[in-house]
């Protein structure tokens, strides 16, 4: 290996590790709004890194939180213990998130300072930390809108920040695969490689898809309606999924239709998903290719059955954690697939 490919190696290393730690607060913000934990902290203080550290800054941030809908409306007989209960985990996902920040800029000026980032690519990794900033603008914007008039946040806005995270999480994937060394090269004119690689685009871009409709459930807590599968009920499609007018509407703030969208998203990836299993058994693709390619239809088959398993648990927390986390986790090994095979020469 040269030192040109070391130097793109430990850049492409460090852009991974990013997108895991996005993948930890993925985990966090799930267990935030599962518990009703993200609206403790009515204040977004950007620049305050230290919790409360006496008694009486204590009393006065639960002075603020007494002022929020969810404390009058949910948690109206809760005590200065059990607002610290609540809000240590909402401060755990801010600051992750603050983290973040320092672990990108840290090593970006160390790494400008050795050579081992260019100038051509400042541009690209600036844009991937304005995404970051952005990302921890919206995340107030979510938080903000459930502290006026009820306890809820929008589920519009919860989408776009789950999104905006995806996004990002791509992006950082896509940079740091890139730069990693190229696998082994296969036949250009492979057609098993160039379906595969097809197909785990078609797998991405449905996951960019599903999604964020997933958090369009989680927002209306869609999930606890029609808790059996795989009909809703004895039906394929409750009449009340068409209840809203006009009937787009009912795609994104009818509870019964996003759940019916979901469903049919999952299982439209799940089978694209398998349809790549042909290529990781084929022994004219390298070792090394058809493990990334295999991993797909395994943790989409996961993630089907940790869907249907949340449902009928009518949404239990870990259930629910772990369907998300993988859906990020489905989508980083798609993307793995499709760079390796790209790469490769396919």
């Amino acid at each position: 290996m040269s030192d040109a490919e070391k130097r793109a190696r430990s850049v492409g290393l460090w852009l991974l590790a990013l997108a895991g730690m996005i993948l930890v607060n993925v985990v966090l913000g799930g267990l935030t709004r599962l518990t009703g934990s993200g609206l403790s902290m009515v204040e977004w203080q950007p620049f305050t890194l230290l919790p409360p550290m006496s008694d009486a800054a204590w009393a006065d941030m639960f002075v603020k939180y007494q002022e929020s809908p969810q404390f009058h409306l949910v948690n109206e007989g809760m005590d200065l213990a059990g607002f610290k209960g609540i809000f240590w985990l909402e401060y755990i996902h801010r600051n992750w998130g603050r983290l973040l920040g320092f672990a990108f800029l840290i090593p970006f000026v160390a790494f400008l300072v050795k050579g081992f980032i260019t100038k051509r690519e400042i541009p690209a990794l600036a844009t991937l930390f304005l995404l970051g900033a952005a990302q921890g603008v919206l995340g107030w914007a979510m938080v903000a809108s459930g502290l006026k008039d009820r306890p809820e946040v929008s589920h519009y806005r919860l989408a776009a920040h789950l999104f905006a995270a995806l996004v990002l999480y791509a992006a950082l994937l896509w940079t740091g695969f890139n730069r990693l060394p190229a696998p082994a090269r296969i036949d250009p004119a492979s057609r098993s490689a160039k379906t595969s690689k097809r197909h785990a685009l078609m797998v991405m871009v449905l996951l960019l898809i599903t999604i964020p409709v997933g958090a369009l459930v989680a927002g209306l807590h869609a999930g606890l309606y029609y808790n059996s599968f795989p009909l809703m009920g004895d039906q394929l499609l409750p009449n009340e999924a068409w209840d809203m007018a006009p009937a787009w509407l009912n795609f994104v703030a009818n509870p019964v239709m996003v759940q019916f969208v979901h469903r049919v998203l999952g299982m439209a990836t799940w089978l694209t998903t398998i349809s790549l299993l042909p290529s990781a058994l084929r022994s004219s693709v390298p070792g090394a290719l058809r493990w990334r390619i295999a991993l797909v239809p395994v943790l989409a088959t996961v993630q089907f059955g940790l869907g249907i398993a949340t449902l009928l648990s009518f949404v239990a927390i870990p259930l629910a954690v772990m369907h998300q986390v993988n859906a990020f986790l489905l989508f980083g090994s798609a993307m793995c697939a499709y760079v390796a095979v790209r790469r490769s020469g396919a």
